[in-house]
């Protein structure tokens, strides 16, 4: 798919209200969404509600990668058509202490491009993860605390966030991403709120990792921005819903044309056996932690899709998908 079709694929997406998206690393990620009846703003690329908002400048580097993953529940999977760049293209500053930039001049909604933007320090290659904020009295901490680690055990600064619940900004080479609601934490129970959110997890942070192990990317891509279509089994707060065919179809139209071409011709070889009724004793079990992954939601997704014998079907499960991959400490699976 060229450039022109794949952004019409995205502004398609950013009028769907099912749909959410997220800037980010592994371990300090911006989420956005809209709920269907939020009043949104919107231009070429780019949506802005009262809690948060998006807009996505797309190189010619682009590269979209669809990946799927397994769900610890029985039958499910995740689904996200992660935005990549090569690895150069994708570095953004890597500072690695809270630097003051000015004021935001590229801030979404006009009212904000007077507010000061700053670098939080996080040293992660493809986002720079700030806060904005025109408070005084945060700014006199902010500024006091500039080139230091946010995360020195005798820095005041955090503890200021998290008290004043400034903006938070995730810039990428894809855009940026702007959350305007409170900081998960104990002034809002515990829990991030619902719709545009971020999580900063200093534990994951020390990684050094781009992504998730779990997302089956490409060596020499980095993913800069996520697009995470409808899913079939929960709405965009993660409550249950009934099964959503219309979801999953429109995934799997998105995973032939953006999927690995090995593990998408996996998948299309699993899906032979299944209809031409052969026994899972024959498949020799591929190597590779993302083959692996890849047979077990392929096999999930057969259960879902019907057409194929019941019983051959439960035998193939048995066998493949007997067990549960030990998930990662990914945001998703943190709670939001």
């Amino acid at each position: 798919m060229n450039l022109t079709a794949t952004v019409s694929l995205l502004e398609r997406h950013l009028a769907d209200p099912g749909t959410g998206w997220s800037m980010g690393s592994f371990g300090a990620i911006a989420e956005f969404r809209h709920d269907p009846e939020e009043p949104a703003s919107a231009e070429a690329m780019m949506r802005v509600t009262a809690r948060g908002g998006i807009r996505l400048s797309l190189p010619s580097e682009l590269q979209p990668v669809a990946c799927e993953t397994l769900s610890p529940r029985a039958g499910r999977w995740g689904q996200s058509l992660m935005l990549c760049l090569p690895t150069e293209a994708a570095a953004m500053s890597g500072r690695a202490v809270l630097t003051e930039l000015g004021p935001d001049r590229d801030a979404l909604r006009p009212e904000d491009r007077g507010a000061v933007l700053f670098d939080m320090g996080l040293a992660q290659p493809q986002v720079d993860f700030c806060i904005r904020t025109a408070d005084p009295a945060l700014l006199a901490v902010l500024r006091a605390a500039a080139g230091q680690s946010l995360m020195a055990p005798d820095n005041p600064a955090m503890a200021a966030i998290l008290r004043a619940h400034p903006h938070r900004v995730a810039l990428t080479r894809l855009g940026r991403v702007e959350v305007f609601q409170k900081i998960g934490g104990p002034d809002t129970g515990g829990v991030s709120p619902p719709g545009p959110h971020t999580h900063v997890l200093p534990r994951l942070l020390r990684g050094g990792r781009t992504h998730s192990a779990n997302q089956a990317i490409p060596p020499g891509l980095v993913p800069c921005a996520g697009l995470h279509p409808p899913s079939p089994f929960t709405d965009g707060e993660g409550r249950e819903k009934p099964y959503d065919p219309e979801a999953a179809r429109g995934w799997a139209w998105l995973y032939d044309r953006f999927g690995p071409a090995d593990l998408a011709l996996l998948k299309t070889e699993l899906m032979q056996h299944l209809r031409a009724g052969v026994a899972p004793e024959v498949l020799i079990l591929p190597e590779g932690r993302d083959q692996r992954r890849t047979l077990r939601v392929g096999l999930r997704q057969a259960a879902r899709e019907g057409g194929v014998d019941a019983d051959l079907l439960g035998r193939w499960l048995l066998m493949h998908d007997g067990g549960v991959e030990a998930p990662e400490d990914t945001p998703e699976r943190l709670g939001h």
